[in-house]
């Protein structure tokens, strides 16, 4: 070979490298593109501490049943403790939304904290799912085409036990809660189906949150006479009313119905005082769903525990982001064709299959459900693929 001939191989061989080295760049940056970076801004201490635990076990859990892998994107996580303070809530979204440069946020439970987050999603744009938070207006006047839910309304599970309130013949009730919106948009839940059927509201008792002095209430309850009470309290709260209630010699005389957060995680504390208390929730103990079954069973393996509502709304908060991810298989995050994916998706929940509203809210069985030892066991549908009314939502 000639020197010529040896410079033109050589220039050959630099130039197939170059156009080799030019085709893998482009690949290379697709790759990138698969990641899809979630941030989860939950309570991870505190009050609430095991409530943000569970919602991202469950989240995990379905990741983990996709391979590691959502849509065939690596899943890259943005953790944040909200503490459950209202206070530091628009700083902590924003350390997500503009630090990390998140693609979805995921929180929370405090519906305080949730408000701030959907004001820094929809100011920034940025997709968000809540997978507890329960506060009507998330999905009422400040719903958002970003903004979705895979949890319930404060009014949902308290509708469906109005309804069942008057279903079984009562015709007068009285409401007792905190003072504060997730009480007040329940009991208002359910007076809305309570009188929708013909009941009358006696009177709707309130006290500062978090008091826990019931013994004046029980004694106007006792005084009032009516056919059923309906309370919205949760935690230690929810221990030590069940427990007067009992000590007063009201849950013989009076029926007590709640939302399911009454007995949710306290019926062990409540040392049988809860025994026997119908409550109505999204979710139950010995649902007849076989993706719950599937999923009790992964769960209990992978964190050796139970799972609860709270991890089953995590899980949906990872299936219904892969729906909108299965919209957008490779490179760039289109919002407007995620959001389109998961406005028409169906979630195939371990709390058994639901849609979502316009307003991005699940459209749900409620279940009764009532307490046995320390299970809150199915005992029927007390209403059927409710969706919540939005008032106020006008997307």
């Amino acid at each position: 070979m000639n020197k010529e001939h040896g410079r033109t191989a050589v220039r050959s061989i630099v130039g197939l490298v170059g156009v080799a080295v030019g085709a893998m760049l482009p690949l290379a940056a697709a790759h990138a593109a698969e990641k899809v970076k979630v941030g989860l801004m939950l309570p991870y201490t505190g009050t609430y501490a095991a409530l943000g635990t569970a919602i991202t076990n469950g989240f995990k859990q379905y990741v983990a049943e996709q391979g590691g892998m959502l849509a065939g994107r690596e899943v890259e996580y943005f953790v944040v403790d909200d503490e459950s303070n209202p206070a530091k809530a628009t700083e902590n979204a924003n350390k997500l939304v503009k630090r990390d440069e998140v693609d979805v946020l995921v929180g929370t439970v405090h519906s305080g904290v949730a408000l701030a987050m959907a004001k820094v999603a929809r100011d920034s744009k940025t997709l968000m799912i809540i997978p507890n938070a329960g506060a009507d207006e998330l999905t009422g006047p400040l719903c958002a085409p970003n903004v979705f839910r895979t949890s319930f309304t404060n009014w949902q599970p308290a509708y469906a036990m109005g309804k069942v309130a008057a279903e079984r013949g009562h015709k007068t009730a009285v409401t007792l809660t905190w003072k504060y919106a997730a009480g007040e948009q329940a009991v208002n839940g359910f007076a809305d189906a309570f009188k929708g059927a013909g009941g009358k509201v006696l009177k709707q008792l309130t006290l500062p949150f978090p008091g826990v002095e019931f013994q004046p209430y029980l004694t106007e309850i006792a005084s009032l006479k009516p056919d059923a009470v309906y309370v919205f309290f949760a935690g230690g709260g929810a221990v030590k009313f069940v427990k007067d209630y009992d000590a007063a010699g009201l849950k013989s005389s009076i029926p007590l119905y709640s939302s399911g957060f009454l007995t949710d995680g306290t019926l062990g504390a409540m040392g049988g005082a809860g025994e026997g208390l119908l409550t109505a929730l999204q979710y139950a103990d010995g649902l007849d769903v076989a993706k719950d079954k599937d999923f009790r069973s992964a769960y209990a393996a992978s964190y050796k525990m139970q799972p609860d509502v709270y991890a089953v709304q995590g899980y949906d908060a990872a299936q219904l982001l892969k729906s909108g991810l299965d919209a957008v298989k490779t490179g760039k995050l289109e919002q407007g064709a995620m959001i389109k994916a998961m406005e028409s998706a169906t979630i195939d929940s371990p709390r058994g299959a639901f849609t979502l509203s316009k307003a991005h809210n699940p459209v749900q069985d409620i279940y009764l459900r009532k307490a046995e030892g320390e299970e809150n066991k199915v005992v029927g549908v007390a209403a059927g693929k409710l969706a919540d009314p939005a008032r106020g939502c006008r997307m």
